[in-house]
């Protein structure tokens, strides 16, 4: 009988002990995931093969294309080499005008921009969080979202006249609702699970607007500011077409416009190629890096 419980004790003994280990192992895999790993510098050659190399062969590939085309159409007056605006461009930089046509343009829908999210922000935050405001003019919102920016260019013009106010009217009526729109879209996507927590730990109010909504809806909002800034961009670029004016100075809108007048092919496609340089820059300096950051901070990209 004796001999019977000491096998029983051992029995549940190495059961214990198996258990435990085996719990241990667990527990040491789950602190494994929680540790991060240190990263070493990623080495130049693979940065330049993965980051670097691709949009160069693209380039390439649409020059050949470019000059190929060219070759083709043998027509000056529709389309010119690649050769010959790389010479405008280079005249226009050694004239030393080149940075005024991108400063002039780059200045006025940066400003219209910052004034376009200080507007749009609480009006989205509004929208979303108000019953009343979201079924009075939500949908207004998403029509002018939907409306080319280019028709706002004349009443604009017959409201502020040909002046730097009616560039940034035409980006803000342009920017605004893609902005408010994305964080309305950011806030409905935050789960009500946060919004609980939040209430539970006394975070109401601006507390939980601060703390809780606009941080879990930031994925939506920088969406929308991503956006609001292509609508920004496009939005003066057919303003400064249209309502050109000497006091407004000459920006790439104007430049566009001004190769268009003397049917100088080299200077449109200079334009073109300045107004594309500065959309790829900015996406590329500011709001591709806050993207990272966002997605970095949820666990949705891994750095490495």
């Amino acid at each position: 009988m004796a001999s019977t419980e000491t096998k029983t004790t051992e029995s549940k003994t190495t059961v214990t002990k198996a258990v435990t280990t085996e719990l241990a192992g667990v527990e040491a895999g789950l602190d494994a995931l929680d540790v991060v790993t240190p990263v070493g510098r990623t080495p130049f050659r693979r940065t330049f093969v993965d980051k670097i190399l691709p949009p160069i062969i693209a380039t390439a590939l649409l020059l050949v294309v470019w000059q190929i085309t060219f070759k083709t159409v043998d027509d000056p007056t529709k389309l010119v080499s690649p050769l010959d605006v790389g010479r405008t461009i280079q005249a226009a930089w050694l004239e030393g005008k080149l940075l005024g046509y991108i400063w002039t343009s780059v200045s006025r829908g940066l400003l219209g921009f910052l004034f376009a999210l200080a507007i749009g922000t609480p009006l989205g935050l509004l929208v979303a969080r108000v019953k009343f405001v979201r079924a009075a003019i939500g949908p207004i919102l998403s029509g002018l979202q939907s409306l080319p920016s280019v028709a706002w260019v004349p009443p604009a013009v017959l409201w502020l006249g040909l002046n730097n106010s009616m560039m940034y009217a035409v980006i803000l009526l342009g920017a605004v609702p893609s902005i408010a729109n994305g964080l309305v879209s950011g806030v409905d996507q935050v789960p009500p699970l946060f919004l609980r927590a939040g209430r539970t730990m006394g975070a109401t109010g601006l507390k939980g607007t601060v703390h809780i909504t606009l941080p879990a809806a930031l994925p939506g909002y920088v969406a929308g500011l991503k956006q609001g800034w292509a609508f920004s961009w496009r939005s003066l670029m057919a303003a400064e077409i249209i309502a050109s004016f000497p006091d407004l100075g000459v920006g790439l809108g104007q430049l566009l416009e001004n190769g268009r007048n003397a049917s100088d092919m080299s200077m449109v496609f200079e334009a073109i190629l300045l107004i594309l340089f500065v959309g790829i820059a900015i996406d590329l300096l500011i709001f591709s890096p806050l993207e990272r950051w966002v997605l970095r901070s949820r666990g949705l990209l891994v750095k490495s």
